[in-house]
């Protein structure tokens, strides 16, 4: 009795592992907040905002175009290359296999990091038809292995009677050859469609901007917080996965299945269907890379900071210029730099913060702008544009769009002390209750003005007497985020929280228990700015649209959805409730800033030396 008792908890302990987490997001996907935290009610509409979100979508089909296309190339030309394999003496067929299994035992990394430089120095654009390569190029070995083993059961004798017999070469190998390595066939394309379906490494490495995959929008959304209409999705794979497995558990045998299935609805079936499937994914697939071409000059390839712009703006933007938009999210500046850099793709305008900014200028990344294409620059106030010539003297690169402040959010209810200083940070009774920003600039600010220094700070014994303290502070960390802190503290899973400004708003009107304060240490006072890369293809098309931006009506629309804090003021005056308009933590008033700075850039050196200690802390 005890030995079945066992197997059964065994047996429901396993199936708990399994689909509680799946059960966990389906029940998220009926959740009315917008936040995993707070359950706001039954609804539906996260199913039905699904279908109406077109990047989403787009990143559906896009999975489904590549995965199909991807694996039916790759088994056409891996079924070709088994057969030659297959014809060659055993010591070339040895050969010959051992560099064809190299790419299955080698690190997708390393394969992702070679496709794209290939990608690169051929000065091929990164987009859709780079990752469709590299799907090819990555699954043409499983194909491969599929098929061998097929092709070493098939007589040769019988392919060669049937020539005997008056069969074409062709005719033989199509009646013959082709019928007897079916299944490898079969397999291998099922297996390359499910590695293409699955695959995110090589994708990162090989997509462009506007082009996203399931993967890789999951891997975005994970980043910045994952939206509700995932959830949705997800809960439809699952089920989609689920109902299909029953399907084909509940299938009658073949013999059986022959004689109830009429001979035309087997061709329909087999044969039609799958037919026209490959055909609207090959249209799909050929309009979709070269849709983004068709836009031509009236194109422009925007680079943001995830959140960080309302949907309804880019809409808007389109309808009004003609300028289709192709919008791309990234999580922090360092994540950025390397790609502006490197030049492998050529966006049109992108939104560094003000150290960032600094360091594109000195190595000569950005283009000038012409400011006869943006005469809404005038509702900018004319505060945030001197405080802009910190790291942009002259105020030739770069046009505000958001500024804030770095400080402390607390939940009232679990921190019962007045909080007006960095040391709580380090207070062992908040052990595991502590949320760090996880960015190496910040973090080093906070410790940094917490003992006395400068932010910029370049002297090496202020910077490890740094790193010696958010060493110490690491155990107490719960976890370095980033966006992921709202969600955090809204659901109470944290007392204390490093925050921007502007996150901290939104956090508020969710959980009432929240407070904001800025140390009274200081702190780091933000600008992000729009800046136009010098490889733009587009840089006229990026100044009317850095100058909607800077509309007034636009500019609200923005800071309702996003909740930072506008430098223009035009828009500020726009603003009817009192309470935001006024708020001390979206406009905090001079004295709270006393001894606040704004990051600048050190130099590479410093910087590398920066993400070298950082590298330090986090490896503790």
């Amino acid at each position: 009795m005890i030995k079945s008792f066992l197997k059964r908890f065994y047996l429901v302990l396993i199936l708990i592992l399994l689909y509680a987490p799946i059960l966990t997001l389906i029940v998220l996907s009926f959740n009315n907040s917008k936040t995993r935290s707070k359950w706001g009610g039954f609804t539906g509409k996260w199913y039905v905002s699904l279908f109406q979100n077109k990047e989403i979508m787009n990143a559906l089909f896009t999975t489904l175009a590549i995965a199909l296309l991807s694996a039916a190339i790759a088994t056409l030309i891996g079924t070709v290359a088994a057969i030659g394999i297959s014809a060659m003496g055993k010591r070339k067929r040895t050969v010959i296999m051992g560099i064809t299994n190299i790419p299955m035992l080698n690190a997708d990394i390393v394969t992702g990091i070679s496709l794209m430089l290939l990608f690169i120095a051929i000065r091929f654009s990164l987009g859709f038809t780079t990752i469709l390569l590299a799907h090819i190029t990555f699954n043409i070995p499983y194909v491969i292995l599929s098929v061998m083993p097929k092709l070493k059961q098939t007589s040769k004798s019988t392919y060669e009677a049937a020539l005997d017999l008056g069969a074409s070469p062709l005719q033989a190998f199509l009646k013959v050859v082709i019928p007897d390595i079916y299944p490898g066939i079969t397999s291998g394309f099922l297996l390359a469609f499910t590695m293409s379906l699955d695959d995110f490494i090589i994708t990162h490495f090989t997509k462009g901007p506007g082009v996203d995959t399931l993967s890789t929008k999951i891997y975005s959304e994970v980043r910045k917080g994952i939206k509700p209409e995932m959830y949705a999705l997800s809960t439809l794979l699952f089920l989609s996965v689920l109902i299909l497995l029953f399907l084909v558990n509940m299938t009658p045998p073949e013999a059986e299945r022959k004689k109830k299935t009429h001979p035309v609805k087997r061709i329909l079936v087999r044969r039609v269907a799958p037919a026209l499937l490959g055909i609207l994914v090959l249209v799909g697939g050929v309009y979709y890379s070269t849709s983004s071409n068709v836009a031509g000059k009236k194109q422009v390839i925007v680079y943001n900071w995830g959140e960080y712009m309302d949907p309804e703006v880019l809409t808007l933007f389109e309808e009004e210029t003609g300028i289709q938009v192709v919008y791309e999210e990234f999580e922090t500046n360092e994540i950025m730099y390397p790609k502006i850099q490197s030049g492998a793709i050529a966006y049109d305008v992108v939104c560094p913060s003000d150290y960032m900014i600094e360091r594109m200028i000195e190595n000569d990344l950005l283009a000038e702008l012409n400011y006869e294409n943006i005469p809404n620059i005038e509702n900018i106030g004319d505060t945030y544009l001197e405080q802009s010539k910190q790291f942009d003297a002259q105020n030739r690169y770069s046009v505000p769009y958001c500024w804030g402040t770095v400080g402390i959010l607390y939940n009232k209810t679990m921190v019962d002390e007045e909080v007006d200083s960095w040391s709580i940070l380090w207070d062992e009774k908040y052990q595991d209750n502590i949320l760090m920003q996880n960015s190496v600039r910040d973090a080093f600010g906070i410790t940094l003005k917490y003992l006395g220094y400068s932010l910029n700070s370049t002297d090496r014994d202020e910077l490890y007497e740094a790193t010696d303290l958010l060493t110490l502070q690491k155990p107490l960390v719960q976890a370095y985020v980033i966006d992921q802190v709202r969600d955090k503290m809204i659901g109470n899973e944290a007392a204390l929280g490093v925050i921007y400004s502007g996150e901290a708003i939104y956090t508020q009107s969710e959980n009432p228990d929240l407070e904001y304060v800025i140390p009274k240490e200081g702190s780091n006072v933000w600008i992000d700015s729009w800046v136009v890369p010098k490889n733009a293809k587009n840089k006229e098309n990026a100044e009317a649209f850095i100058n909607f931006l800077c509309r007034p009506d636009i500019a609200k629309m923005n800071f309702d959805y996003i909740t930072y804090s506008t430098p223009n003021e035009a828009a500020r005056d726009l603003i009817e409730d009192d309470a935001i308009r006024n708020s001390k933590i979206a406009f905090p008033d001079a004295k709270d800033l006393e001894n606040c700075e704004t990051f600048k850039f050190l130099g590479d050196k410093n910087d590398a030396l920066y993400n070298e200690l950082w590298r330090e802390v986090k490896s503790h």
